[in-house]
C-alpha cells in the first residue's frame, strides 16, 4: 500500500518538506521513495504540486496523510470518495470543571423593592426621671426593657 506524506528536510529551525509517495510500511526518512509529487515551505506557506502525478497516485489507491490531505484541499486537488478525514483533535485539559470560565454564572441578587413610604416609628417613651429608687432600672438597659407603670 502506498502513502502520500511529507518528508522533512532543510536545516535546524528552518524546515522544508517534500511531498512524497512511498510504501506505507517505510519510515518517511528511509529514503525509499516511489515518487516526489511536490514540496511545501512552511516559512513562506508556498506549495508546489505536480497535480497530474498526485491525481494518478490517488486514483491508484495511495492514501494521503491528514496534513497532506489538508494541503491538497487548499490547493484544489480533489480527494477520492473513499478518503475519510481524521476527526479533529480537541485538547482537553485536566480539571476543566475548576476553571472560572466553566463555573456556573452567579446571578446578581435583587434587593427587595423599597416602599416609597417608610413605616413611621412610634416615638419611644422615656421613663420619668424621678422614678422611685426601688423601681429604677439600670442606666445601661434600653427603655423597652424597663417596666412602665400606667
Amino acid at each position: 500500500m502506498l502513502a502520500i506524506r511529507m518528508q522533512r528536510n532543510g536545516r535546524a529551525h528552518l524546515p522544508m518538506y517534500r511531498i512524497v509517495v512511498q510504501e506505507a510500511q517505510r519510515h518517511p526518512l528511509s529514503g525509499r521513495v516511489v515518487a516526489e509529487v511536490g514540496n511545501y515551505n512552511p516559512a513562506t506557506k508556498k506549495v508546489v504540486l505536480d497535480s497530474e502525478k498526485v491525481e494518478f497516485y490517488l486514483k491508484n489507491g495511495a492514501k494521503p496523510s491528514s496534513r497532506v490531505a489538508f494541503v491538497f484541499k487548499k490547493n484544489g486537488v480533489k480527494l477520492p470518495d473513499w478518503y475519510k478525514e481524521a476527526p479533529q483533535k480537541s485538547a482537553k485539559g485536566k480539571h476543566q470543571d475548576k476553571l472560572r470560565k466553566n463555573q456556573p454564572k452567579e446571578e446578581p441578587v435583587e434587593e427587595a423593592p423599597v416602599a416609597e413610604e417608610a413605616p413611621v416609628e412610634a416615638p419611644v417613651e422615656e421613663a420619668p426621671a424621678e422614678a422611685p429608687a426601688e423601681e429604677a432600672a439600670p442606666a445601661e438597659a434600653p427603655a423597652e426593657e424597663t417596666p412602665a407603670e400606667a
